[in-house]
């Protein structure tokens, strides 16, 4: 049987043949969603050559797009990324000015 070293360290991210942090809980979570769609469009009826097609070239894509952003953005740069898309461009207030310098009595 053969042994894959998944962790090299104390406070090391884990790794897996390259693959950092949250590319390797992409990479599993999506192949695990490719296989469960591939079992379910088979239990369906659709032909097992189609099936096999289907979850091989999606499997292949997932492999190639987790390796790529992990290439790409590195550890931590994809959930960089993330936070800046959910960062307002800009803070607008659309309360009149009197509004805003008014002393507020309870």
């Amino acid at each position: 049987m053969v042994e894959f070293n998944i962790n090299k360290g104390i406070g090391r991210p884990a790794e897996f043949k390259g693959l950092k942090a949250q590319y390797l809980f992409i990479f599993v979570g999506g192949l695990l969603a490719v296989f469960v769609v591939t079992v379910v469009i088979y239990m369906i009826g659709i032909p097992q050559m189609i099936c096999v097609g289907f979850g091989a070239i999606s499997g292949s894509v997932l492999v190639w797009t987790t390796f790529h952003l992990n290439g790409k953005y590195g550890q931590y740069g994809l959930l960089k990324v993330q936070a800046r898309k959910n960062h307002p461009q800009h803070i607008s207030n659309r309360r009149r000015l009197q509004r805003l310098f008014a002393r507020i009595n309870k």
